[in-house]
């Protein structure tokens, strides 16, 4: 089997979505990194929530929602000042250093790359550009366009029926273990990039391979 082409999850894989973190502690002294652990695991939670009960809103909204969640949570004030300026920071997440380099090289390497994410159009595009990637990543593929989030088959099936090829053939990457086995689940050759070093979800199901940071995508395409 020949690997074709890759798509990767954008929130957690190539933008860090916990680089909020500098700007909540600057806004909340001593709360910053809880703030965005848990506005990231609500603003899931959400997705997962919306998906099953047939109540899509869109990525950027649960955003905000799990945001005003988090602020809850801790008791913190969310004015709407603080709110925006979390919220545009979000739209521009800092990207992984060597995110540049390893697309670059698969560019060289005749491997087309693209996206798969739960985020809105806008919110892609605009991560996108703002990271300097626009021209190394395309498709943007969106799951509002079917108003399921992953790990639902209907926004994984999205990547095959975009690129005209069988799921096998896509390399699929997610450093999130939970996206990397609902991907394996629908069929597609997944890497989970494995940052934290978190153990594997226990679910009798392994991703294709594991590795630790970006550069394991090069494993798959050789020179």
């Amino acid at each position: 089997m020949k690997l074709r082409t890759v798509l990767f999850d954008a929130y957690g894989t190539l933008f860090d979505v916990y680089s909020v973190a500098l700007l909540a502690e600057q806004l909340y002294p001593g709360h910053g990194e809880r703030l965005a652990l848990i506005w990231r695991d609500k603003q899931i939670d959400y997705t997962r929530l919306c998906s099953m009960s047939g109540r899509y809103q869109p990525f950027w909204d649960l955003t905000r929602a799990g945001l005003r969640f988090a602020a809850l949570r801790l008791n913190l004030k969310l004015d709407i000042a603080a709110e925006e300026r979390l919220m545009n920071q979000y739209r521009h997440l800092s990207a992984f250093p060597e995110n540049q380099a390893v697309l670059v090289e698969l560019q060289r390497r005749g491997v087309p790359c693209g996206i798969l994410s739960n985020g809105d159009p806008a919110m892609l595009d605009v991560a996108v550009k703002s990271a300097g990637l626009g021209e190394l990543l395309q498709p943007l593929i969106s799951v509002d366009s079917v108003q399921r989030y992953k790990t639902d088959p209907a926004a994984y099936a999205l990547g095959p029926q975009r690129l005209g090829l069988p799921a096998r053939e896509i390399l699929f990457v997610s450093s999130n273990g939970w996206d990397a086995i609902g991907a394996t689940w629908y069929g597609y050759t997944t890497l989970w990039v494995n940052r934290s070093g978190a153990p594997p979800e226990q679910l009798g199901t392994l991703p294709t391979r594991t590795g630790s940071s970006l550069r394991d995508v090069l494993d798959f395409f050789p020179a």
